[in-house]
């Protein structure tokens, strides 16, 4: 009989004996330390290492309630899904995703690589850090994983069996939640909005029922179309990077969706990069480097995947119909729309809405703050309202680069 036969919440000296029982990762003699090095706000991660070898591994057990709200009750099932996508992802892109050695289903928990040499991608970028390959790696990431999980490729009745296994219906909700509906109507009042702003926010979000109605739409598609096995968090936080490799991870909220809300959170994501870059580099040289870098991949993001896409499609599709003149254009033109709609959704929930992200809430500099909160504002209702306009790299660059003049 072990203690680690029923569930319970895991401490930093519980995950050593953990390890050392379940798997043969560590020799038995070893000196191990533990670590909690979660900064989510689902789960617990752990790393144990080896104090003599530095050999390590990754324990992430999944919580009964949020880390941010301990009255948000979530399944923890999310493990066993996110141990199964991670397996599943390392099928379609191997080496871009970390190894899953074990995932107990008692204990919620998943014994996974441990991505040394890598940096969490957000802390990196708030330290400016550039990552020249990291455009040439989600790209490579996102078309080799969602397009190969739709009925373009996939045999109908073998999806339809994979949309029962990640239906994921806790975690949907809180996006259906937090992305789709709070920040526009504050209706449970969990909204974090920075005070210089709360009248603009007022205007431009609570009162404009022309975006109140696109974002419907946009929330209708997202619970409706199960399109892809989407990663479901694909942001910034949800990378350990270098100068030359790339890994993805925490893919709890996976679930069959629009392969639009993976592409567009990468999107939106990377103009938070600019925004931190351009309110707190004081160099100006410094600055522009960075600032450059971060709408240039923007850029290289949408025409990337586009053309991967397309050799992509040509090379798998499957469906006879899907192989008709012109139906690419339309399956893709999709899309694109859907990515900059979810560009700026996830743009707008990570200024105003439930969790914040740090690459704006830690510019101390209120004036700035203010500014650049309310370029990420138009900007993403411009995605969001004239989103099928957004077909190529270069006509999101237009847009930042007038919302970058309208308010510098």
């Amino acid at each position: 009989m072990s203690r680690f036969d029923t569930y319970f919440l895991m401490k930093t000296e519980d995950v050593e004996e953990y390890v050392q029982e379940k798997i043969h990762f560590f020799e038995d003699d070893v000196k191990l330390e533990s670590k909690e090095i979660g900064d989510g706000n689902l789960n617990y991660v752990f790393r144990i290492k080896d104090t003599k070898s530095g050999k390590s591994i990754i324990v992430k057990q999944a919580g009964e309630a949020l880390r941010i709200s301990k009255e948000m009750k979530v399944s923890t099932d999310r493990g066993r899904i996110e141990a199964k996508i991670l397996q599943t992802q390392n099928k379609y892109a191997h080496g871009l995703v970390p190894k899953v050695y074990l995932y107990d289903g008692v204990m919620c928990a998943i014994i996974m690589e441990d991505m040394i040499g890598h940096t969490m991608m957000r802390t990196g970028l708030m330290n400016h850090e550039i990552y020249p390959k990291f455009a040439e790696h989600i790209t490579t990431f996102m078309v080799n994983t969602l397009l190969p999980t739709t009925d373009v490729v996939m045999n109908h009745k073998e999806k339809k069996e994979l949309v029962k296994q990640f239906i994921n219906p806790d975690l949907c909700e809180i996006t259906e939640d937090l992305v789709y509906s709070e920040p526009y109507i504050d209706y449970n009042h969990r909204n974090n909005v920075f005070p210089p702003v709360a009248d603009f926010v007022q205007k431009e979000l609570y009162e404009d029922k022309q975006l109140h109605l696109e974002v419907a739409k946009l929330k209708f598609d997202f619970m409706n179309n199960a399109q892809a096995l989407i990663h479901g968090d694909l942001h910034t936080g949800s990378i350990f990077i270098n100068k030359e490799h790339t890994f993805i991870f925490d893919p709890e909220f996976a679930f069959y969706g629009p392969i639009g809300y993976d592409v567009g959170n990468v999107i939106a994501n990377m103009f938070f990069t600019w925004c931190n870059g351009y309110a707190t580099i004081e160099n100006k040289e410094k600055r522009e480097k960075f600032c450059n870098w971060a709408i240039d991949t923007i850029e290289e993001i949408v025409d990337k995947f586009i053309a991967k896409f397309k050799v992509k499609f040509r090379e798998s599709a499957a469906d006879i119909m899907a192989k008709r003149e012109g139906f690419l254009d339309w399956y893709l033109g999709n899309i694109l729309a859907d990515t900059a709609g979810v560009a700026g959704l996830e743009s707008i929930r990570r200024t105003v809405g439930m969790a914040n992200v740090k690459d704006i809430t830690t510019i101390l500099d209120q004036d700035k703050r203010t500014m650049v909160e309310k370029m990420v504002i138009t900007l993403a209702k411009n995605y969001i309202i004239n989103r099928e306009k957004f077909n190529t790299g270069a006509d999101y660059r237009k847009a930042i680069n007038e919302v970058i003049e309208l308010y510098s």
